[in-house]
Parts: structure tokens; C-alpha cells; sequence
């Protein structure tokens, strides 16, 4: 019976082997488990960090693209103010690159209209005061009205 008592022990002790590497797996699963809530912790913290940066820089943004507005409001109103004859209107843009193009584009507008004006002007130019005083044409006149002409401007 001593043998049959030593066959029914070593079930058992493989049985506990059993269990002693279910408990080994078990806590380095377990270890595993806690490494990685670790990391998973420090990654939670490393978006969190990554967020408020990003905040951080749209606040700065946002500045930033303000002060972009305020220049381009002030180069505008440079440009109309050193531009008199040119009409506010046709001065548009929201870069320093557009405003520059309607800039370009109002003087030539603005050209092209004064070189038509001052054509319609040439065209239509009607000399000033009297018509220069020449003598009359004589030519068609027979002889006795020229001397009667003569005698006659003479009185």
C-alpha cells in the first residue's frame, strides 16, 4: 500500500506544480498588468500635458493672428492715406499681398479713366475768347467793290 500511497501523492505534487506556475503566471501577469497601468498613467499624463500646450498655443495663436489683423488694418489705412487720389473702396484685402494687387489694379483704373477723360476733353476743346482778327478775303470781289471797300473802311 506504501506504493500505492506514494502514486497518489505525486498527483498531487504535480497538481501543486501545476498551481505553483498558475500563481508564477498569474503575478507576472499581474506585474505585467501593473507596468502597464504605469505606462498608461504616464501616457494619460503626457496628453494631459500635450492638451494644456496645445491650449497654450492657440491662446497664443489667436494672438498672434490679432496682432496680424491690427498690422494689415494699419498698412491699409497707409496706403490710402499716401494714396489721396485714389478712391478707399477699390483699396481691399486681408494680406499685405492683396492690398498691394487692388492698390495695383485702382491705379490702373484709375489711369485707364483719366486718359479717356483728358481724350473727351482734347476732342471737344473750344479756344478760348474771339477768333484771331484776319482781313477779309478780298478775292471774290470785283474791282470797283474793292475800291469801294477801300474808301469805306477809310471813313
Amino acid at each position: 500500500m506504501a506504493k500505492d500511497d506514494h502514486k497518489v501523492q505525486e498527483p498531487g505534487g504535480e497538481e501543486l506544480e501545476t498551481q505553483l506556475d498558475e500563481k508564477e503566471t498569474l503575478e507576472e501577469k499581474s506585474s505585467r498588468i501593473e507596468e502597464l497601468e504605469s505606462t498608461l498613467a504616464d501616457r494619460d499624463e503626457q496628453v494631459n500635458n500635450l492638451k494644456q500646450s496645445l491650449a497654450e498655443l492657440e491662446a497664443k495663436l489667436a494672438e498672434i493672428e490679432d496682432s496680424r489683423s491690427q498690422a494689415i488694418a494699419s498698412y491699409r489705412e497707409l496706403v490710402i492715406r499716401s494714396n489721396p487720389d485714389l478712391p478707399e473702396e477699390l483699396i481691399i484685402g486681408e494680406s499685405v499681398e492683396e492690398i498691394d494687387k487692388s492698390l495695383s489694379s485702382a491705379r490702373a483704373l484709375i489711369d485707364r479713366v483719366r486718359q479717356r477723360l483728358e481724350t473727351e476733353i482734347a476732342g471737344a476743346r473750344i479756344p478760348a475768347g474771339a477768333p484771331l482778327r484776319t482781313l477779309a478775303d478780298l478775292s471774290a470781289l470785283s474791282a470797283q467793290e474793292k475800291i469801294q471797300y477801300a474808301i469805306g473802311e477809310r471813313r
